[in-house]
């Protein structure tokens, strides 16, 4: 059996995911869209701050709190620091049964480039 290390596992959920830029859901905010922000960071980076009335589940716990957070019929943006874990994250949901799910590209430090607003 041949093992794939963790880029290779980020690279082929890319491939199975949708991405949207930072610039996007920052105007998806601005008009109010009817959309569940999940954020997947660590307690420790949300506690740093995190967009404006974003869901808080650590992708570690993600599979387990998820159902009982968001329908599986909400429109959904993922988002961590680097866009790894919200990849995966999105792929997960898909698998689960979410069918309009993203992955926020390039994750928080492109929200921040972009000037998005920011909670805590």
């Amino acid at each position: 059996m041949a093992y794939k290390t963790g880029s290779e596992l980020v690279d082929e959920a890319r491939g199975r995911i949708r991405e949207i830029s930072a610039a996007d859901v920052k105007s998806m905010v601005e008009r109010g869209d009817d959309v569940v922000l999940i954020d997947v960071r660590e307690p420790n980076e949300w506690n740093l701050g995190h967009l404006p009335k974003a869901v808080h589940i650590p992708r570690g716990n993600l599979e387990s709190q998820v159902e009982g957070l968001v329908p599986r019929e909400a429109k959904v943006v993922v988002y961590c620091a680097r866009a790894n874990r919200s990849a995966l994250a999105a792929d997960t949901m898909q698998v689960m049964g979410y069918t309009d799910v993203h992955s926020l590209a390039d994750g928080w430090a492109d929200w921040m480039a972009v000037d998005g607003p920011v909670e805590g």
